[in-house]
């Protein structure tokens, strides 16, 4: 899922829900979902990165995992339909990668996810037209089911956690357009991995709620100041989940919530604001 802000809603693509993978488009206006009927749509898949390009004001999706095979392909939606790209360079194929947009650049950022050949470790960005790998003197452990997210106050991305041949990591890392740079704050969240994760404008803040660790589906909401993480105490929150859909919808100022998995897969909205 990502907030599109050419026209205001947030834009929900695909998934799993037993017995196969989705292939639908949605949109959430602040109050309703509507389902979109599209020319054109990627194939069903889940486990894809998606993100809002604010230079082409388009969502950008790639990859992820379709009926048998992870998918390499790049697609693009305008509010109206999908449109396949067709970049001179990619990243190879892959699911559970983390994606966001990084403004200062002006590209989205994608990072790790897992591939044919193991777990990735890679940094790519899109600047509209092509994918370019980037070669980072530092970068974080490979992993999947990261959480990605940009920090608007503090001028760089935050991923945090993730997957690594099951193993749910910690570690918080900030990438300023070069580089990656671990951090080294106070408090943390427990290693986890399948969180969701946005930018809360309203309180200048990265949020994150869930997630998979330690064997079990979390329920915690953690916000990330740039500095330290702080676990926040709301008297209302949803149950504990991993995979969720998040994204920040800046016409109520919320952070919206959409499904996960816990015993089941889940269907539930929440806000957060």
């Amino acid at each position: 899922m990502a907030y599109d802000a050419a026209t205001g809603t947030a834009v929900l693509f695909g998934g799993y829900s037993v017995p196969h993978e989705l292939g639908d488009t949605w949109t959430w206006d602040g109050t309703t979902w509507t389902e979109q009927h599209p020319a054109a749509s990627p194939t069903p898949r889940d486990s894809q990165a998606m993100a809002y390009d604010a230079a082409t004001g388009t969502v950008v999706l790639f990859g992820g995992l379709g009926t048998r095979n992870q998918l390499g392909d790049t697609w693009t939606w305008d509010g109206t339909t999908w449109t396949k790209q067709h970049p001179a360079t990619s990243p190879p194929a892959r699911e559970l990668a983390a994606m966001a947009y990084d403004p200062a650049a002006g590209t989205v950022v994608l990072f790790g996810g897992y591939g044919s050949h193991g777990i990735l470790a890679d940094t790519w960005t899109w600047d509209g037209t092509t994918w370019t790998k980037q070669h980072p003197a530092v970068h974080p452990l490979a992993r999947g089911e990261e959480a990605l997210a940009y920090d608007t106050a503090a001028g760089t991305l935050m991923l945090f956690g993730g997957h690594n041949a099951h193993r749910p990591l910690g570690g918080t890392w900030t990438w300023d357009g070069t580089t990656w740079t671990k951090q080294h704050p106070a408090t943390s969240p427990p290693h986890l991995g399948s969180a969701a994760t946005v930018y809360d404008a309203a309180t200048g803040t990265v949020v994150l709620f869930g997630g998979f660790g330690a064997r079990r589906p979390l329920g915690g909401t953690w916000t990330w100041d740039g500095t330290t993480w702080t676990e926040q105490a709301p008297a209302v929150q949803p149950t504990a989940r991993a995979s969720s859909a998040m994204a920040y919808d800046t016409a109520t100022g919320t952070a919206v919530l959409f499904g996960g998995s816990n015993s089941q897969y889940l269907s539930d909205t929440w806000t957060w604001g």
